[in-house]
């Protein structure tokens, strides 16, 4: 049943069934096993075999990724136990005098960290969590807002993991350059610049609507915090006697680490321009030896001024790893989910561009075809970078080398619906990790921020519809802006402001 319609039923059930259920790891294992049954054509010893079989293959691959969310787990419960946090929290609560201030200083955080979406996710989640939570802002909120700056700045910055996923994407060959490709595409990613312009929007004004309206207004009245959280925050006794800057050092020394982990693994030591250098580099294992780096350096800075114990910045290996179980349990199980409808077993991919290169016929509506699949084929397996992957090759093929400013529009479209896809699945990397930073329910945060994907993927899709008939990406831009403009007029009339600013008890 490969590269078939029952390619699409795995994922499909699982988000329906984590929608329906708010039970997302039994979602995950009974999509995964549908896929795995479907393969082996209902064998049930064989399915649970391949099951096991591509999860040991992502889980395997993804490794470094892992190390990267333990390490980082271990960082923050040391600089939770050393009192740092806390420091740093009534610091920022003196100088920050309300939920629309935290909010848009979270939204700048992310827009400055925008070299990787898993660093941003967590380390926005870490650095903000104990501010916004000081102002009581529905951590669902918090988690949009992480998770607008974390693949929509991405993709919309020229240095950055993403920017090598996209020229990677392009055929084997081809004589296009794939990062001058990607630096056109940036200022007609429709998806990524309107999800910032409603995010600051939604930050700004506190009209909050549908069921993240619901959230907040909830939140206003009794501050929610996730079950599976609770114990962490409820943990505050004994807390070390460290100062703002034991939290700013190691955050600072994970960026320029995880940063200089990238040039070094492009191969800046071998001569490469730094362009160059982001573009080939391992994003993955730049991040676990950034966070390593890091983790040696708090060592460094606690141990020998006691800011806490040797045996308390031990206890914090067992504290950090704990708190990263609920987001590395998801994200083993997504990661065998994009397996199983991947080229080697279901091909997912393979079906999509078959009905893909059967309409391209449509030319007018070429890029708001490829922004529908894109979103779909993403938002069903999880991954942008898959999603790229398949698809720009087929844009290539099907619009040709020589109507170059076509295919700049078909990519920017493509890199658009992924981002989008990518941004609403509740299976996807940074769907979990956004929660994970949050510290919010995974499941309420995909709820709370799909009517929000939505919204901005519609004004997006007549943009590109405007952009094949026109064949210029800036009318599409500027149709979508008018369109968001107009919604955000009708929210802002219809909708009261829930996200109410109020003095800091």
């Amino acid at each position: 049943m490969a590269q078939t319609a029952w390619a699409v039923f795995p994922p499909v059930l699982t988000i329906v069934l984590a929608l329906a259920t708010k039970e997302v790891y039994m979602s995950l294992l009974i999509g995964i096993f549908s896929g795995a049954m479907l393969f082996t054509n209902f064998s049930v010893i064989n399915s649970i075999l391949t099951m096991f079989a591509v999860m040991e293959e992502k889980v395997g691959s993804n490794v470094n990724i892992l190390v990267f969310l333990v390490i980082l787990g271990i960082l923050v419960a040391a600089i939770t136990k050393s009192g740092a946090t806390a420091a740093y929290g009534e610091w920022a609560g003196s100088q920050i005098h309300g939920k629309k201030s935290a909010l848009l200083l979270t939204a700048l955080l992310g827009v400055v960290i925008f070299i990787d979406d898993y660093f941003n996710c967590l380390t926005v989640g870490t650095v903000m969590r104990p501010i916004t939570d000081r102002f009581k802002v529905s951590r669902a909120k918090v988690a949009y807002i992480i998770d607008a700056t974390a693949a929509p700045v991405c993709i919309l910055a020229p240095v950055s993991s993403w920017a090598a996923a996209v020229g990677s994407s392009l055929p084997e060959g081809s004589s296009i350059d794939g990062f001058g490709l990607f630096l056109q595409t940036i200022p007609i990613n429709l998806y990524a610049i309107l999800t910032m312009i409603f995010m600051i929007f939604i930050a700004w004004t506190g009209r909050d609507f549908a069921t993240m309206g619901k959230v907040v207004r909830e939140n206003n009245e009794h501050f929610i915090i996730a079950d599976e959280y609770k114990s962490d925050d409820a943990d505050k006794s004994k807390l070390g006697n460290g100062k703002i800057y034991d939290l700013l050092l190691p955050i600072i020394v994970l960026i320029v680490a995880c940063v200089y982990g990238m040039l070094y693994t492009g191969g800046i030591n071998e001569g490469k321009t730094i362009a160059d250098a982001f573009a080939n580099c391992d994003s993955a294992k730049s991040l676990a030896l950034g966070s390593f780096i890091a983790f040696v350096f708090t060592g460094l800075l606690y141990l020998p001024r006691r800011v806490i114990s040797f045996g308390e910045f031990c206890e914090c290996f067992v504290a950090g790893f704990k708190a990263m179980v609920p987001a590395i349990f998801v994200l083993c199980l997504a990661w065998t989910m994009s397996g199983i409808v991947s080229a080697k077993y279901l091909n997912l991919g393979g079906y999509v561009g078959q009905i893909v290169g059967q309409n391209a016929s449509l030319a007018l509506f070429l890029p708001a075809i490829f922004f529908i699949v894109a979103a779909f084929l993403a938002f069903a397996t999880g991954t942008s970078w898959g999603t790229f992957g398949i698809l720009i090759p087929i844009a290539v093929a099907v619009v040709g080398i020589d109507n170059y400013q076509g295919l700049v529009l078909a990519v920017a479209a493509i890199l658009s619906g992924a981002v989008s896809g990518d941004h609403a699945s509740p299976i996807s990397d940074t769907t979990i990790l956004a929660s994970a930073g949050a510290q919010c329910h995974h499941i309420d945060h995909v709820s709370t921020q799909l009517p929000y994907v939505i919204l901005v993927v519609c004004c997006s899709f007549v943009g590109y519809i405007v952009d094949g008939f026109t064949q210029n990406g800036f009318a599409g831009l500027a149709t979508g802006v008018v369109l968001l403009a107009i919604a955000c007029a009708f929210i802002k009339a219809k909708f009261p402001a829930v996200e109410v600013d109020h003095p800091n008890e």
